[in-house]
């Protein structure tokens, strides 16, 4: 079952958002031979680029292109940080990515203080997890 979206504001009611996802549902439509197929599931990270956008924006909206690009360059960074992840895990011999293998990526991916920003709000979420076990 999908997340649920955060209840909109009253005057936010009227118009909605370019950038928000619909609900990711299956949706059922009549096929040539007349029987019912579901839709296949495309899954984005819209929904997440959305409530980030209004933490750090909150008047602030995003045209389907714009989150089209947002959406790819979230996937860009994830399988260049999981690739690198996974060949630091080989090297030393491990099955299992650890925090330590994605921070190592971050690092070498990712440009000078945009890596150590990285570093510290990963930190920053690990050590939050850690501690709501």
């Amino acid at each position: 079952m999908p997340p649920k979206e955060a209840a909109a504001p009253a005057a936010a009611a009227q118009k909605k958002p370019a950038g928000k996802a619909p609900a990711k549902t299956a949706v059922e439509k009549k096929g040539k031979d007349g029987k019912n197929k579901k839709k296949q599931r495309k899954e984005t990270y819209s929904t997440y680029i959305y409530k980030v956008l209004k933490q750090v924006h909150p008047d602030t909206g995003i045209s389907n292109k714009a989150m089209s690009i947002m959406n790819s360059f979230v996937n860009d960074i994830f399988e260049r940080i999981a690739g690198e992840a996974s060949k630091l895990a080989s090297y030393n011999k491990r099955s299992t990515i650890s925090s330590r293998e994605i921070q190592t990526a971050v690092r070498l991916i990712l440009p000078g203080e945009l890596a150590k920003h990285a570093v510290s709000e990963g930190t920053k979420a690990v050590t939050k997890y850690q501690s709501s076990k």
